[in-house]
């Protein structure tokens, strides 16, 4: 295991700037995980480090090395791919223990250690099967068996789980999460689902064009977002959050106060289904999205955007039906006209 910094990374094609003055600090056996919408400079960073980006300015340190200048395969790092990048024509065994052959290791060597990854990773059976043999989840473990056999000090995950299903994509997040209990390797893994960053990190970094919005763990990000696009990129469905002036005499008459703030933000699983007596919010049904569980409705407050309310009761209220909706005080987030969040809890008057 070690640590790795990150001081002022900066990287330009040209004129263009993607990563900007990026500052972060990664502890041993940390999982790291870095998210975004499409285009925020994630993968680029994750590349930055691994060696396959050059390095426009700042510095990267891997343990107590500065990596800027050091090839790739000399910074004691493994990368797992989006793509499985396997070689067809070789099996399970002799994909895993490649790397480890380029490297001249002995047989018996190369051996021990694809012997030890594919009882980790529950591969025993398949050592002996070609890839088109295999399915995407047992194709993903073979990539990442290929990483394990290298003793690497720190994984690199780039999207790994984005071209499976959405039930294999579950069970591959609980397996990559039981892999680092076990192996406790430090860790930075790359996604644009923020349920995978949810379930899987110590500590998400949330990136917005080549800059760091904020780092915390999943609860701190979800409970105290640093601005709304961190309020409504982390949780799924997203936070509601509006012009202070949509929701105003609403909050008033239910005594909260919002003086200073621009911008409120409510998030749908806080809202709740109520009587008329007892509403602090009150609308109508535009959508009724049924899940199962209950129901995601799309709510017309105040003829602004669709507020959405997570329903979990039995009763879904249909399209264009009133309903009455409460919330605690202490689940209002407030932000300033610059998007950024109070420091101040909502106060009650």
């Amino acid at each position: 295991m070690t640590k790795l910094t990150l001081r002022n990374l900066t990287k330009s094609f040209g004129k263009l700037e993607v990563i900007r003055g990026v500052d972060l600090d990664v502890a041993e056996g940390e999982f790291v995980v870095f998210v975004g919408p499409s285009g925020c400079g994630k993968s680029t960073l994750l590349r930055m480090i691994s060696g396959l980006e050059d390095i426009t300015g700042g510095e990267l340190w891997i343990g107590d090395r500065q990596m800027n200048e050091v090839q790739a395969a000399k910074r004691g790092l493994a990368m797992v791919f989006q793509s499985y990048a396997l070689y067809p024509h070789l099996t399970v065994r002799q994909n895993m223990g490649f790397g480890l052959r380029v490297r001249k290791e002995s047989p018996a060597e190369i051996d021990r250690r694809v012997s030890e990854a594919a009882a980790t990773l529950q591969l025993d059976k398949l050592l002996d099967r070609y890839p088109r043999e295999l399915s995407g989840g047992q194709r993903q473990r073979v990539a990442i068996g290929r990483a394990i056999v290298g003793d690497p000090e720190v994984f690199l995950f780039d999207e790994p789980l984005s071209n499976l299903d959405a039930e294999l994509r579950v069970h591959m997040r609980a397996e990559i999460a039981a892999l680092h209990q076990r192996l406790g390797n430090t860790t930075i893994y790359v996604t644009h689902d923020q349920i995978e960053a949810m379930t899987l990190a110590d500590r998400i970094v949330v990136l917005r064009d080549g800059r760091i919005e904020q780092v915390g763990s999943p609860k701190e990000l979800y409970a105290r977002p640093a601005n709304t696009f961190v309020a409504q990129f982390i949780g799924s469905p997203k936070m509601n959050v509006c012009p202070v002036e949509t929701l105003q005499g609403q909050l008033q008459r239910a005594g909260i106060s919002t003086r200073g703030a621009a911008q409120v933000g409510i998030r749908p699983e806080h809202l709740r289904l109520v009587s008329e007596s007892e509403a602090m919010l009150s609308g109508r049904v535009t959508v009724s999205e049924y899940t199962g569980g209950g129901s995601l409705l799309h709510v017309d407050v105040a003829g602004d955007a669709p507020f959405l309310v997570q329903n979990a009761g039995e009763g879904e209220p249909r399209p264009d039906e009133p309903v009455h909706l409460a919330f605690s005080a202490e689940d209002l987030h407030l932000f300033d006209e610059d998007g950024r969040a109070f420091q101040r809890e909502p106060e009650l008057v």
